[in-house]
């Protein structure tokens, strides 16, 4: 089992057809939820799955089916779009999480991308925060170019 960091194929299909809507104030609800080394998560990934996501038995401070998204409404770098997000914590948590999946909560759990943490993390007692990338053309965690 593996945790590849990719945009969702199946996402990739679903912006054409106008599945998703990231529009901060009015748009779809995303959140995300995190896993243990033991998921297979990547590109083909099409929805979220509590097989293998983390769990309030392997921790605490964390709900099945992860943690809801502040969204900031998409726009162009160049002649990019990009999508970013809040950073989000956790807090008082206790637990390991390899990886996560961000998620259209509102459009039937559809995936939108996988992120690999590049190994475990692990906190104790402690604030979990997943810091993501600036909303730039070369650096935002959802980018169409």
């Amino acid at each position: 089992m593996a945790i590849s960091s990719a945009v969702c194929n199946s996402f990739k299909q679903e912006i054409l057809v106008g599945t998703h809507n990231f529009t901060a104030s009015s748009g779809n609800s995303f959140k995300v939820a995190m896993y243990t080394s033991s998921a297979s998560l990547g590109a083909g990934t099409t929805a979220y799955s509590a097989t293998n996501e983390i769990s309030n038995a392997s921790g605490s401070a964390y709900t099945a089916g992860g943690k809801a998204l502040t969204s900031v409404t998409p726009v162009l770098d160049g002649s990019t779009a990009v999508c970013d997000f809040a950073d989000i914590s956790f807090t008082s948590a206790s637990f390991t999480a390899n990886g996560c999946l961000i998620y259209n909560d509102t459009q039937s759990d559809k995936a939108v991308c996988v992120v690999a943490f590049g190994g475990d993390k692990t906190v104790s007692s402690g604030t979990f925060t997943i810091q993501f990338p600036a909303a730039a053309a070369s650096t935002a965690i959802v980018r169409i170019a």
